[in-house]
């Protein structure tokens, strides 16, 4: 085959793959089988291995290929990336409907109805019809580059159709699982020994978040839009007339979607769908009514957290009946005892539920509940299955109390009460050490990626991990005598635990699993106290210094701290070369406090102190002269006084804001 046979081939082949992809994942309707893709497919790739110069970035071979991020890169959204208000009720519904006309002086004003879609917010950038990035949202303001990932989902098109293309255009939606697809993944899982993701959710965002994108490949990942950012040489006119254009584009488009002519027929999409939710394919946990003439939104406007043309209507939480079959004892890392009910299977929200937490056994006394009950089940937003009551008329007199374990349920030492929890007093349970372990490898702590509940599972039985600090001191030959387990895998996990000793102290901090120490509390610390030294030596005083650590709480974290166990510990995960001091981040805002009064309403504040931290800047605890900026939101505490006495600089939120997005861009 010559050059130009080879070149022409390949463009007929990336014509076809790109057809077929969009008759499959587009639009429901395959031409071919897939054998007959798969070939098409592998000729694609024998070609662009002998002509590498004719591949180009929009070809089908260029989803899949990326190395393995290290970690992601921050995105500035240009236009920010807003919530939603949220409508539980038809009379906040209509009350909104009422807004909306009163600022825009009509009667009637038309909407356009879509399904609130249950999984990853995320933008795709292109560019003279090329894709060339795609982000998460974030906290709204700053995401993360997810673009290698974005491109392994076959209903994100490379390469905008058509001729109608903007020189720029920001596409907004969700990345998300089809319930099918969860339900396969999570029994593939099961199957394989790996933790079950609790919904489609939580199964899309960890998927989008993978530094390897060859697994974010594995995972059937499906893309919608549902609005737009930057753009630039197009006007859209309307909601429904920009997914048209989507449509036209190459994009799937939700079926569903429906224009109402007033708030009564949104309200009429609201009702069919809340009735008929579980006949939908894709996860939803509500519908997004929106002003259909994009004219209106220039006047309407937004607050500084969600746009006043739209509104979120949340579905009510679903309640089945099932059977409680059993009740088994699960040992957390602090020792408490749970009571986990296991029941009949039953879809709930979607997904299916087998177990649900009775969180202590108070609760199992106020309910009642029995072994062989019919149980009320429902899933607590959208995540957390628990039961609300007993069927109890539905008794037969056969059911069971349910009696507290008098031993630990896994490794059979001594319990003791305290108050409503029941607690395994034995230090060196395996189940402690194993929720220890799942804890100091979660996202928040160390995030030590393909450290799962399975491979801890056999760490610990194995006896090859003791503590924490025995993670650091596997070798790759170790991890491979561990089931299931190859050398890729095992390299792979090895370089994982070793980079994690990047992580910065505050993290250590949140990992060593110190009793009411969460992640906002270890950044205080961190910051207050600067080194685990300092705070090794903190006292009583010191602590409740500290906004927000109270007695109760200081009196916890110094009795955790004396203990000759997590003394041991730090001493040694010191000599292994972790962080135990707070370092200060390279960045425009370095040298520069700031403290964070009142409710924002863009973000969270944890979110604004990691924004500020990523910028190389420090967030106090609390007010006092070394403190640069004292930024104020909504009913802002006693900081503010102190601030204006001390003649601090004291900025609202939307002026943070300009700030750091002004510094963000450099």
């Amino acid at each position: 085959m010559t050059r130009e046979e080879a070149k022409k081939r390949i463009e007929r082949l990336r014509e076809l793959i790109e057809y077929h992809n969009y008759r499959y994942y587009v639009l429901d309707s395959p031409e071919i089988s897939d054998e007959e893709y798969d070939k098409l497919y592998r000729e694609l790739v024998t070609l662009e291995k002998q002509f590498p110069e004719f591949i180009t970035p929009d070809s089908p071979t260029q989803r899949v290929g990326a190395p393995p991020a290290k970690e992601f890169a921050t995105v500035t959204h240009e236009v920010p990336m807003l919530s939603l208000d949220n409508a539980f009720t038809e009379d906040e519904i209509k009350a909104f409907d009422q807004r909306v006309r009163s600022a825009l002086n009509q009667q009637h004003v038309e909407y356009f109805c879509e399904h609130k879609l249950d999984g990853l917010a995320v933008s795709l950038l292109y560019e003279n019809g090329l894709f060339v990035r795609g982000s998460t949202r974030g906290n709204g303001y700053v995401g993360e580059d997810v673009t290698a990932n974005l491109k392994t989902i076959k209903t994100i098109p490379l390469r905008l159709k058509g001729e109608n293309i903007p020189p720029v255009v920001e596409i907004r939606g969700e990345a998300f699982m089809m319930l099918r697809d969860f339900e396969a993944l999570n029994e593939q899982r099961q199957a394989l020994g790996q933790p079950l993701f609790a919904n489609p959710r939580n199964a899309a965002a960890g998927s989008i978040r993978q530094l390897d994108s060859s697994i974010t490949a594995q995972r059937k990942l499906y893309f919608m839009p549902y609005g737009f950012g930057l753009v630039q040489g197009m006007d859209f006119e309307t909601q429904e007339r920009f997914l048209k254009q989507c449509q036209e584009w190459g994009f799937r488009i939700n079926e569903h979607n429906r224009k109402a002519s007033s708030i009564e027929e949104a309200l009429e999409f609201i009702r069919y769908w809340t009735e008929h939710r579980v006949e939908l394919p894709f996860p939803a946990d509500g519908v997004v009514i929106k002003v259909n003439n994009l004219r209106y939104w220039d006047i309407l406007g937004t607050t500084a957290h969600a746009p006043r043309y739209a509104i979120a209507y949340k579905f009510p939480a679903e309640e089945k009946e099932t059977k409680l079959k059993d009740v088994v004892f699960q040992v957390g890392r602090t020792g408490i005892i749970t009571p986990v009910a296991m029941l009949e299977p039953v879809v709930l929200d979607g997904a299916t539920v087998s177990r649900a937490t009775l969180h202590n056994f108070d609760i199992v006394r106020q309910l009642d509940v029995r072994k062989g009950d019919v149980v009320k089940l429902k899933r607590a937003g959208m995540v957390i299955p628990e039961i609300i009551g007993v069927a109890a008329e539905k008794r037969t007199g056969k059911e069971e109390q349910i009696e507290p374990p008098t031993t630990c349920p896994v490794c059979g030492g001594p319990t003791e009460w305290d108050g409503a929890y029941l607690k395994c007093v034995n230090i060196t349970c395996p189940a402690q050490l194993k929720g220890h372990l799942l804890h100091w490898a979660s996202r928040d702590a160390m995030d030590i990626d393909g450290l799962g509940e399975s491979i801890i599972e056999n760490l610990v039985d194995m006896g090859l991990v003791k503590n924490i600090a025995d993670l650091y001191k596997l070798s790759v030959q170790d991890l491979l005598t561990l089931p299931r387990l190859a050398q890729r895998s095992a390299t792979k996990l090895y370089e994982n635990i070793q980079r994690s000793k990047d992580r910065p102290f505050f993290r250590v901090l949140y990992g060593l699993g110190i009793p009411r120490v969460g992640l906002k509390t270890a950044q205080m610390l961190a910051e207050h106290f600067g080194s685990i030294n300092a705070l090794l030596n903190a006292t009583m005083d010191e602590l409740t210094s500290i906004e927000g650590i109270g007695t109760d709480t200081a009196e916890t974290i110094l009795k955790a701290l004396q203990s000759p166990q997590v003394h041991e510990l730090i001493d040694q995960l010191k000599t292994l070369g972790l962080k135990m001091e707070q370092e200060s981040i390279e960045g425009p805002l370095k040298g520069l406090t700031f403290v964070f009064t009142g409710t924002l309403t863009s973000m969270s504040r944890g979110d604004a102190a990691k924004l500020v931290q990523s910028l190389g800047g420090k967030v106090a605890s609390s007010v006092s002269k070394n403190v640069d900026y004292v930024v104020v939101g909504e009913d802002p505490g006693s900081k503010l006084d102190k601030a204006q006495k001390l003649g601090l600089t004291i900025i609202d939120e939307e002026a943070f804001l300009k700030m750091v997005k002004r510094e963000h861009n450099g």
